[in-house]
């Protein structure tokens, strides 16, 4: 069978881009040279060596305060001497932390954050690490991303925002890019291969991401943001910090911040609004409780997933019309989705008595809608459920189609608490937690009519028929989740090795209702009850080398309300989504071997392999005629990878630091997979959305004056079907960051100003898939039916992006 590729489409400015990416390069060397320089005299008069402390990050629990997050709690003076300290410590540029944890760990310090475009989303932040692919479609986004770790995919992979849970409670979507703003991240820690026992997630496979918050510092002052660049993109940010008010250990920050930008390919615009914030309290040295707030709000024109033949005919034009055509769904101005996110949490650590600490933590997240797209209702005849219409309200004795705005209201908050009773003696820490999480999902939709300019307005009343709303799903689930685990940490041989055992018990339960017309099941739903084991070792051979082993399992639950209820068009009484016949979680069984030294060039490997059970791809696809993306969950089977991954970093060496990072990854679908109709022969087959080699290399510049960053990215080809007979080749992205820290005149004022290229190479390509599919062309299955040909569709890769900011904390 031969394999479809997609060819990649260039532009008018390909050459321009390929002059500006030389020309860029050879300004960075330039600058690295002249700066070390006229500088390095400088630079050895104020930071001696010898009188350098010793800063890393060990394996801390996701709600601790990092070494970066500490050091904004200094007052100003001893901050900017910890800086240097931290500079000289910084390896890979910030892109390698030290880990002791006995997992495969990576993380992004605040070190690098600081240097990037700050309208990236935090998933692209950690784009360079290894097993790590981010898809990124602009330089902007405000909701939902795709990417995947290991061959696993954002529905698979927990996000966890200061110990809490940020992805969508139903779909898995992660909301990272509506929980916090880039200049208020500590730092992103991504773990590739096991999930902790203690993590509120029932939808992580084998990886987290967990981000960390700046806290509060201890003096008043800020810091201002101001950025501009290509596509209209600009962003203003503001922070105050209220430093210790009176004597009372209170400490507080609050930020706002705008952003806006246009659709880099076709019409449209994005705009978010955000607001963090911070309060803390500390009853004693080693107690403290915390307010953790956050708030979104946003509205984006929806960028248009091309299909194969449409990236192959129109490339990066591909996207929703400019111009309203009466009956044309695909309108722009009628595709835009609107986001609102309330965030909250609440931190509390307590010493109880010695050795023994409590940690309590309560949160919530409201979010909601709605998502708009374009659509054409039967004005006689149509359905809603399986029952049919003879008029549309207001249309009797009228034939054809109205085209609508298909407006889909939803609403969704997940509510819960974290508790951690923990007891650590000389050679043992005993850890006792309990997790419970309730949330609820409610959406359906509203057709209303467009004018002959395409315009629209909720005053308007929405279309019914026979009085009944005209929507093809009306849905309301409901989740509980309680989780109980131990966890018992040995140290032996002086601290040298550490064997470390636990259990976690999850029971969920699921409940979700379709309240159309003739829907079968109207009510659907299913208890779980999983139990996830777990064991891990590590050995210290030296201070600076370490080896470790674990056998981790963790769980999914089937994503969405889809997997229980039918969804239907308005076009026949066929539902166009139907209930998955295996309801049962996904689940995971992994293991790693992997390798640290710790030292003037820092090093880590891994070794991994996993299974999966009841393996669920949760993809989505249009209506036939319409934009409405639908959920279309596929149940695969099982799965089966191992490979291989590292990264090397080194310290600052006359202030440059180098980083690279790699994986290979070999993956194979365990069995034929159902498509309907009949067996496809998809055993031994490469998973979708799972490249096997991939990698990245960064190079870094800081001496405290100038400082540039450089990174280039490597994504092998991804199959997007089970069949693996359709794909998106392999492509190469650079990124590169130059700044200056400008005077401060004798004052409390520290600017600075940065430009950011993204993408300066200018590369047109498909960065990820959003759609998979069983199979792209119609072929006989095993029993000799006939399976349909599937169309996959792809998130299109951001174009070039040039970004100025000025920067200035006091």
């Amino acid at each position: 069978m031969k394999i479809l590729t997609i060819r990649k489409y260039g532009t008018p400015y390909g050459r321009l881009r390929g002059h500006l990416l030389s020309s860029c390069i050879m300004m960075t060397c330039g600058i690295l040279i002249s700066g070390e320089q006229s500088l390095a005299a400088q630079s050895d008069k104020t930071s001696p060596s010898g009188k350098t402390g010793n800063i890393t990050s060990g394996a801390t629990s996701s709600h601790a305060p990092s070494a970066t997050t500490r050091r904004e709690t200094k007052p100003r003076q001893e901050s900017e001497e910890l800086s240097v300290v931290a500079q000289h410590r910084n390896s890979g540029g910030g892109l390698l932390v030290r880990q002791t944890a006995p997992v495969a760990v990576s993380e992004v310090s605040r070190a690098y954050i600081s240097k990037q475009v700050p309208t990236v989303s935090p998933t692209q932040l950690i784009a360079s690490l290894p097993g790590v692919q981010a898809g990124n479609e602009g330089p902007l986004n405000t909701e939902t991303e795709t990417m995947h770790i290991r061959g696993l995919d954002q529905t698979q992979i927990g996000f966890l925002f200061e110990g809490v849970p940020v992805s969508d409670a139903f779909s898995y979507a992660p909301w990272a890019s509506s929980m916090v703003d880039n200049e208020n991240i500590a730092s992103v820690k991504v773990t590739q291969g096991s999930v902790d026992l203690s993590a509120p997630l029932y939808n992580a496979d084998g990886a987290i991401v967990s981000m960390q918050e700046i806290r509060p510092s201890d003096k008043f002052g800020g810091s201002v943001d101001f950025a501009g660049g290509t596509h209209s993109l600009q962003k203003q940010f503001i922070r105050l910090n209220s430093g210790e008010i009176g004597h009372s250990d209170v400490r507080a920050f609050a930020s706002f911040s705008h952003s806006a930008g246009n659709l880099w390919r076709g019409m449209g615009n994005i705009e978010r609004y955000h607001i963090d914030a911070n309060l803390e309290k500390r009853w004693s040295r080693n107690s403290t409780s915390d307010i953790v707030f956050g708030y979104t709000t946003s509205h984006q024109n929806i960028y248009r997933n091309p299909s194969l033949a449409q990236w192959n005919q129109y490339g990066t034009s591909f996207n929703y019309d400019g111009k309203y055509q009466a009956g044309d769904s695909n309108y722009y101005a009628i595709n835009e989705r609107f986001t609102n996110v309330v965030f909250g949490a609440i931190h509390n650590d307590f010493a109880l008595a010695k050795g023994l600490t409590l940690h309590v933590e309560p949160y919530t997240t409201f979010q909601s809608g709605p998502n708009n797209y374009g659509s054409t209702i039967p004005i006689a005849g149509g359905y809603i459920g399986t029952q049919q219409y003879s008029y549309l309200d207001g249309y009797e004795g009228q034939s054809g189609k109205v085209t609508v705005e298909s407006v889909h209201p939803w609403r969704q908050n997940t509510s819960g608490f974290t508790t951690n009773l923990n007891w650590k003696t000389k050679h043992n820490s005993l850890s006792v937690f309990y997790w419970y999480s309730y949330g609820g999902h409610t959406e359906y939709q509203n057709q209303y009519p467009l004018s002959s300019t395409g315009s629209w307005n909720y005053g308007e009343k929405y279309l019914t028929a026979n009085g009944m709303r005209v929507t093809g799903y009306q849905e309301n689930t409901r989740q509980q989740v309680n989780a109980i685990g131990i966890d018992d940490k040995v140290i032996l041989l002086g601290g040298r090795l550490v064997l470390d055992a636990g259990f976690k018990a999850s029971m969920a339960s699921v409940t979700a209702t379709e309240d159309l017309p003739g829907a079968t099941p109207y009510k659907a739903g299913k208890n779980y009850f999983e139990p996830t084991p777990q064991f891990l070792a590590s050995y210290n051979i030296t201070r600076a080398d370490q080896v470790y082993m674990n056998a981790t399992t963790s769980y999914r639950l089937p994503a969405g309300w889809s997997p229980y209820v039918q969804q239907f068009s308005m076009t026949s009484p066929k539902p166009s989504s139907e209930p998955t016949a295996n309801l049962n979680a996904e689940y995971f069984i992994g293991e790693e071997v992997g390798y640290r030294h710790n030292g003037p060039i820092n090093f880590s490997a891994s070794w991994f392999h996993y299974n999966l059970t009841n393996h669920q791809i949760s993809s989505s696809s249009y209506l036939p005629g319409t934009s409405v993306l639908i959920s279309t969950p596929i149940s695969a089977g099982g799965e089966e990878a191992w490979g291989f991954q590292g990264e090397i970093g080194t310290r600052p060496w006359h202030h440059i630091s180098a980083y690279a990072s790699g994986q290979y990854l070999h993956t194979a679908i365990g069995n034929n997979v159902n498509a309907g109709t009949d067996y496809l022969p998809t055993k031994g087959k490469e998973e979708p959305g799972s490249p096997r080699w991939s990698g990245a290399i960064g190079l870094t510049y800081d001496d405290g004056t100038y400082f540039s960053n450089f990174n280039l990215r490597y994504q092998g080809k991804q199959y997007s079907t089970l069949m693996n007979d359709q794909k998106i080749p392999g492509y190469i992205t650079a990124d590169l960051n130059i700044g200056r820290t400008l005077p401060s005149f004798h004052t409390h004022v520290h600017p600075k100003i940065m430009l950011n290229l993204v993408n300066m190479g200018g590369v047109n390509y498909l960065s990820s898939i959003n759609g998979f599919g069983m199979t792209a062309v119609t072929r006989k299955g095993i029993q000799g039916n006939t399976v349909s040909a599937s169309t996959p569709t792809y998130v299109v890769g951001s174009a070039f992006t040039a970004m100025v900011s000025l920067t200035a904390d006091f």
